[in-house]
């Protein structure tokens, strides 16, 4: 009889693999140079970058002239290096996302590789390339996507040196990661939450032993990568005279971190938030298989497991310890993918050929496809709130619904209700494909408000200065004149005032660009001088001369005033 090899475990082709990561790396980066920065955050971080190439002041994040104090810098380096890289920022403030999405995948895929096999690693890539939430950060300038790598990274040196043998290398650098994740985002430790499921395992003979000396020298690895840029900074805020200095300094060290954690002051949200209101559709389609996950988990847990365990009980703590704090927000639990991954990634092949994962997924996606053919065919005849919501944000996306629901349709025929959750997976690479193409050219007059700064140039001059009051990073990220503002967290009041005496000076070359609703409660402006400029981010906005502010009463102490250094033409 001859000996028939497990697939499983028979090596893929080169040309496979190769094929793979061409795959992956042209579906992650498709739509790139197609849109501008959109709110609320990727303007705050490409403007931040850009700042950084303009002033040369790299070592304190500048927002417009004013310090930026609520994130490390990190971020803002891979940024200004894409921008500066491609000399667009167009094209390089989303490459920070897609190389830490490219590079969390391949830690991935290769310590999948090492645990269970080729076959399954390539299933655990594949699984992370349809997951929800991972593609959206992946293709969205937000620093949680660099966070992830470097969680992943330091996740996978923990587990390489756990669960592979003595490779205290790898832990050396899992804590070097954890060090830059930190300055990435603050939470970069969150590999060592799982030190609890190593030492237990390591006691039980299933995983190797973190001996003393190795563990302190990894947290030295760790203090020693954050001191890299924390002494400098401290340093410079504390031997200067500057109090916004000393103010940044105190907010990035104890407000942005432990204070934030703790009493946090907005995204206030209860403790189940995560499990309800944000798991069922940013591990989609992964949460599909818990209900038959469960049961295998449990048996593997119970035998000790240590390729299960580390994984699932990494992704268990970083729940809790994100539900702990009363703010929350759903990209936080982005870290959890990976892992989640890792943690399914033996049981794949045996629920990937289960009826019932397959009937619930066969289900997501009549729901999904039915959802967009509907719209779309009721937006082309014309659905009175379908057309209100097409004037209002410009954009006719009726065609790409129909199709994404003709998609689901020959999918589901083609592979049937056995093939329910091969075809929703097959779904999502296809809804990618519209939103990084149709979808980002039809919102980014939206998104963006590069048309509308191009219009307001129109009717100034380029030369003529503009006054930002109560300012959007987008609007300084877009201005294509010299532009003011006068304090990111200064009270509106305040800021007019300030605004006034401002305009005051120069009544006749200065202009103010204001949201509407903040212009109607400005009783002193001659509103026969306000030019309506349209809707834009959810607002309508109003452009007036300084001569339109002769009436009302300025106070130069009552704000500060910042001159944007990106609006400045360059000598």
């Amino acid at each position: 009889m001859l000996y028939r090899p497990n697939y499983l475990h028979v090596p893929l082709a080169r040309w496979q693999w190769l094929g793979f990561g061409v795959f992956a790396c042209a579906f992650l980066a498709l739509g790139i140079g197609l849109r501008d920065p959109w709110p609320a955050d990727e303007p705050r971080f490409a403007l931040n970058a850009l700042e950084m190439l303009r002033t040369g002041q790299f070592w304190l994040p500048h927002r417009g002239g004013e310090l930026y104090p609520d994130k490390p810098p990190l971020y803002m380096w891979a940024t200004a290096l894409g921008i500066a890289a491609t000399g667009s920022v167009r094209l390089g403030f989303l490459l920070p996302s897609l190389f830490a999405a490219l590079g969390t995948l391949a830690l991935i895929v290769d310590l999948s590789r090492r645990l269970y096999g080729q076959r399954i690693a390539m299933l655990a890539g594949l699984a992370l390339l349809t997951t929800l939430q991972f593609v959206l950060q992946a293709k969205a300038a937000q620093i949680d996507m660099l966070l992830t790598f470097f969680v992943t990274l330091g996740a996978y040196g923990l587990m390489r040196h756990a669960l592979l043998g003595d490779s205290r290398g790898w832990w050396y650098l899992a804590c070097i990661a954890m060090g830059l994740g930190i300055l990435t985002k603050g939470v970069g430790f969150l590999p060592l939450l799982m030190l609890p499921a190593w030492w237990w395992l390591a006691r039980q003979g299933h995983a190797t032993r973190l001996e003393m000396k190795t563990l302190l020298l990894g947290l030295g690895c760790l203090l020693g990568t954050l001191l890299l840029w924390a002494v400098p900074m401290i340093l410079i805020t504390s031997l200067s005279d500057d109090p916004s200095l000393a103010a940044y300094r105190d907010n990035i060290l104890f407000k942005q971190t432990g204070e934030r954690y703790a009493s946090a002051w907005h995204h206030l949200k209860p403790w189940y938030y995560y499990l309800v209101e944000v798991l069922p559709w940013a591990w989609m389609p992964l949460v599909l298989l818990l209900p038959w996950a469960l049961p295998a988990w449990w048996r593997r847990l119970r035998r000790g497991d240590a390729k299960i365990v580390m994984p699932l009980f990494g992704v268990i703590v970083t729940l809790v310890f994100f539900s702990w704090s009363p703010g929350k927000r759903g990209v936080y639990v982005l870290p959890t993918i990976p892992l989640l991954v890792l943690a399914l990634a033996p049981l794949f092949p045996g629920l990937l050929g289960k009826i019932g994962p397959n009937r619930l997924g066969t289900l997501v996606l009549v729901a999904l496809g039915g959802i967009f053919l509907a719209a779309g065919i009721l937006g082309a005849l014309g659905l009175p709130d379908l057309a209100q919501l097409s004037v209002r944000y410009q954009v006719t996306p009726w065609l790409g619904w129909s199709l994404l629901g003709c998609a689901a349709i020959a999918l589901l025929v083609w592979l049937r209700v056995r093939g329910g959750l091969t075809a929703l997976g097959l779904w999502f690479l296809i809804f990618w494909g519209w939103w990084s193409t149709d979808a980002y050219l039809q919102m980014n007059d939206t998104r963006s408000p590069r048309r509308m700064m191009q219009r307001v140039v129109e009717q100034t001059s380029q030369d003529a200065w503009l006054a930002l009051p109560a300012f959007g990073e987008e609007f300084l990220l877009q201005a294509r004149q010299p532009s003011v503002h006068f304090g990111y967290h200064t009270p509106l009041e305040a800021q007019l005032q300030r605004a006034y005496a401002w305009l005051e000076q120069a009544p006749h070359e200065r202009w103010m660009l204001i949201e509407q609703d903040n212009a109607q409660e400005i009783g002193c402006m001659d509103d026969t001088q306000v030019i309506d400029m349209g809707h834009q981010n959810g607002e309508y906005w109003a452009l007036a001369p300084g001569i339109a502010f002769d009436a009302c009463q300025g106070d130069v102490s009552a704000a500060p005033l910042f001159i944007a250094p990106t609006t400045l033409k360059e000598k």
